[in-house]
């Protein structure tokens, strides 16, 4: 099993693409062991020392480390992601439980037409990209021209989310939705 490893904009968190389904469809994090509960693959990473997050994509595992220098994580966590899909055990227990959908929000009901162009945009456009940086973004809200998003994986705590957020996800949106004033994270 070759396991391929992608540093991501957030220096805390690798993305590893193991070749073969993560979750398939939707998302989960987990930032404690005991979230891990009722993810295996989640749990045993859990037991590496370092390890402080994890967030399972469709394909991908990112995984945010502590102090530990990823010289010396990296090895532990290839290890056991390839002995966690030769042990045949599900990356989930709780397989939909755990996922993601993209949530309804907060938003007035008047709004609704400018909330679903919003969502549509994060769906097509930004949710895509910023799994290829091994992380989500979900919509949290839109209130008097302001759209909250919530940051997940290596998206969340990540260095260059504010410029994301001001300068490529708030111009997006400003462009197609003009009633669009600012995006904040949740």
């Amino acid at each position: 099993m070759f396991i391929q490893t992608e540093v991501t904009p957030n220096p805390t968190t690798l993305k590893f693409i193991p070749g073969k389904d993560v979750l398939g469809a939707g998302t989960a994090e987990y930032r404690t062991k005991t979230d891990a509960e009722g993810s295996p693959l989640a749990a045993r990473l859990f037991d590496i020392e370092g390890v402080e997050g994890v967030f399972l994509g469709s394909d991908f595992i990112s995984v945010t480390k502590g102090e530990t220098e990823w010289q010396h994580l990296k090895p532990m966590v290839l290890g056991a992601i390839m002995e966690h899909y030769m042990s045949g055990a599900p990356v989930s227990e709780t397989a939909g439980e755990s996922s993601k959908e993209v949530p309804d929000g907060d938003y007035d009901p008047a709004d609704k037409e400018i909330v679903e162009t919003i969502k549509e945009l994060l769906e097509t456009r930004v949710r895509p990209a910023v799994a290829q940086d091994g992380g989500d973004i979900t919509f949290s809200g839109y209130r008097n021209g302001i759209v909250y998003l919530h940051m997940h994986g290596a998206c969340s705590n990540c260095p260059s989310s504010t410029a994301t957020l001001r300068h490529g996800i708030e111009n997006l949106l400003k462009h197609f939705c003009p009633d669009v004033q600012e995006v904040q994270a949740v």
